[in-house]
């Protein structure tokens, strides 16, 4: 598999697919099935999904046991196994079959010219009084089987619930529950979910009726995220009997409580939904969710497992699964025909949502979780006053406004909130402003410090040439005047009784940027620890929408998310600030790094989906709210330069993250808290990874 197929880096493509079925034409449906099917192959899917009794239609009344129709499902069965032989596909297909002397709705696999496995339905469904004609598939023997040696792997294929494993897409695991079943109050799938299935579908025919399409993608939504699994739903559709109800042909894909993709509502012709589903990201939740494995003990039950391999890529598949293939290794890993774009397309800011209205309740939570954080811990030690530096960035200014709420929610007075502004050598009169106007218009008092008499006195001591008139801006420079800040803000919260509130972010923990043990590392409690640096500004931005400050406020909250990112610490030239990302590289990249290693992607898989999502700025969701001048695209070998970049800052700077002051989090399970997000050995290598980038780099070298 090449670099540019997304079956190489944890993802295997899912086809929910809705057709148009006529009841009792056997002959004319299944032909648009395997059309269907091959059609889905093309485009990249290896698995496809379609309707409860497709085969057949749902809507035959006392006609689903008819002898005559049986033959022509089990006649149209051959004719499917054989029409997609050449398709390296598992197709999930229902169908009524006569299975030990009795009929039942049954969802089939079919792979590779053969039978695989067979589920019948275990709840019938009152509603469409299936008991008329169906027998609940509870009630098969443990060694039943499907008689029909005409039709290849039918007589040989399990029969139950059970799961197919396909052995060469690693972590794909496929297993179904068909129509009603998803509306029991045990439903199979949180079993088969628990036996390890990361693929649930659920072929389905149920009438369309007000309010039943949320009801369904609710529960879709719940069963996906409780099992942490994918979840397809493809309803029956077009061409099912109107005598009584209506059929709405409604085709979804769920992971892990988010819809991937949907199709309309009420088709005319066949409609494919297609996602690709991430097979990582499901193994390395369930490793981490600490309620996932003890609930697979004592899971009993007469269940069948089937291992297939659909031959990834194969010699001689007519048509397979992975249209990539003929992207070989001489073609540009960076050319724009190098592959097909992910669907959906990976979030660009895994942290934050898209829509304006998540935004607005993502960062209403957060803010509330950043309160909630600060106030507890002033409460525990008697209501100190909050002392924090004010530099006019984005940390400190989300720091104060949370300091500013706290004091409301606690009736504290303003005064409670010490601010100072510690202007150093390269502090500039535009960010002290701002510093100052914020402070004034939450009606906190701001005072200054000079730290520089006394870092040319540190300097002077410590012999550096700086303190002789050289221009020698190195990180003893820089430090000295970080650690002076901080001391400043211990010694003051000695003095007038206070708890320093640390200001860092996610980010910066994330690559080390900050000034260990004496500098902005330390603090008593820490507020934005659990939230990284471009979710700071999307708060920021919410603040401002819901000029939640009031309107002096909002106007330099705007002015502070204009300005350039910068530790103003160096000496620049003219106007321009010391740029923290000209040195470390861009946040947003370093950000979505950093989500995609805690999900546990080799470092070859986060250039891919970083490649992914950020190559095209004109394609994928941008969130709502973010300026266009802030949309940027980025080629390959960028960023494979800012990964190698990220990765031995992560590696190398650990010993800072094992002894950081509290704080709350906020995104589960994607901290870096060393008590409970997080743990590393400080001293760990971190070559592993860095060398497979470094592989990559050097592969895009030999190509130009």
């Amino acid at each position: 598999m090449t670099f540019a197929s997304p079956y190489s880096h944890g993802f295997a493509r899912l086809a929910a697919i809705s057709i148009p079925s006529l009841p009792a034409e056997v002959d004319r449906n299944v032909p648009v099935i395997a059309a269907a099917a091959r059609k889905a192959a093309q485009q990249g899917a290896c698995v496809c999904v379609f309707p409860e009794m497709s085969i057949s239609g749902y809507t035959l009344g006392d006609l689903a046991v008819s002898t005559r129709l049986l033959d022509a499902v089990e006649k149209g069965v051959e004719l499917l196994v054989k029409a997609t032989s050449d398709c390296a596909q598992l197709i999930v297909v229902g169908a009524p079959l006569r299975l030990e002397g009795r009929v039942y709705d049954c969802a089939l696999f079919l792979a590779r010219g053969k039978v695989v496995a067979i589920t019948p339905k275990v709840f019938l469904c009152e509603e469409m009084d299936e008991h008329r004609c169906f027998t609940s598939g509870a009630h098969l023997p443990a060694d039943a089987s499907w008689h029909a040696p005409q039709i290849p792997g039918a007589s040989e294929a399990p029969v139950g619930n059970g799961i197919v494993n396909v052995e060469d897409v690693p972590g794909l695991a496929v297993a179904a529950q068909v129509g009603s079943d998803a509306y029991a109050a045990n439903p199979p799938a949180m079993s088969l979910a628990l036996r390890g299935a990361s693929v649930i579908c659920n072929p389905a025919a149920y009438p369309a009726s007000l309010g039943r399409s949320a009801q369904r993608e609710m529960l879709a939504q719940a069963t996906s995220h409780s099992g942490i699994c994918a979840y397809a739903y493809v309803g029956a559709g077009n061409g099912e009997s109107s005598s009584d109800m209506a059929w709405d042909g409604q085709t979804f894909i769920y992971q892990d409580g988010r819809k991937l993709c949907e199709t309309e509502l009420f088709p005319v012709d066949t409609q494919i939904a297609l996602a690709d589903i991430d097979l990582t990201a499901l193994a390395n939740r369930r490793q981490r969710e600490s309620g996932f494995a003890p609930a697979q003990v004592g899971q009993l039950g007469k269940y069948w497992a089937v291992d297939i391999r659909l031959g990834v890529g194969a010699p001689g598949s007519a048509v397979s699964f992975d249209p990539w293939a003929k992207h070989d290794d001489t073609l540009p890993l960076d050319s724009e025909d190098a592959g097909a774009a992910l669907t959906p397309a990976p979030s660009r800011f895994p942290f934050s949502p898209t829509s304006l209205a998540d935004i607005d309740k993502a960062c209403k939570e957060a803010f509330e979780i950043q309160v909630y954080g600060l106030k507890k811990r002033l409460q525990a030690v008697g209501n100190p006053k909050m002392v924090l530096g004010v530099s006019g960035g984005l940390d400190s200014t989300q720091a104060l406004l949370v300091c500013s709420e706290v004091a409301v929610r606690l009736g504290l007075e303003k005064s409670q909130i010490l601010a100072y502004t510690l202007p150093g050598f390269a502090t500039s009169e535009g960010t002290k402003s701002h510093a100052y106007r914020l402070c004034e218009s939450l009606g906190i008092k701001c005072e200054e410090i000079d730290i520089r008499p006394a870092a040319r006195q540190m300097l002077a001591d410590m012999g550096h040439p700086f303190a002789d008139g050289q221009a020698q801006y190195d990180v003893t420079f820089e430090n000295v005047q970080a650690g002076l800040r901080a001391d400043y803000l211990f010694r003051i919260a000695n003095h007038q009784g206070g708890l320093v509130i640390g200001t860092g972010d996610l980010s910066e923990a994330a690559l080390g940027w900050c000034t260990y043990g004496v500098g902005d590392h330390m603090s008593h409690y820490s507020v934005n620890p659990g939230i990284p640096k471009t979710m700071l500004q999307t708060m920021i931005r919410w603040a401002c929408r819901e000029n939640r400050f009031g309107e002096a406020c909002t106007k330099v909250l705007k002015d502070i998310l204009a300005q350039e990112i910068s530790p103003e610490l160096i000496p620049g030239g003219g106007e321009k600030l010391q740029s923290t990302q000209d040195t470390i590289g861009p946040y947003e990249l370093h950000e979505f790094f950093l989500y995609h290693l805690l999900l546990g992607r080799t470092p070859r898989d986060i250039a891919y989906v970083a490649w992914q999502a950020w190559r095209d700025k004109d394609n994928g969701v941008w969130p709502a709210d973010l300026p266009e001048s802030d949309r940027h695209q980025y080629d390959l070998e960028t960023i494979l330069r800012w990964l190698r970049e990220f990765l031995r800052r992560f590696f190398t700077s650990q010993f800072k993250r094992t002894c950081v002051p509290g704080g709350p989090g906020v995104s589960a399970g994607l901290g870096l808290s060393p008590r409970g997000d997080w743990r590393m050995p400080s001293d760990i290598s971190g070559r592993l990874w860095i060398t497979q980038v470094e592989q990559l780099l050097s592969d895009l070298e030999d190509e130009k």
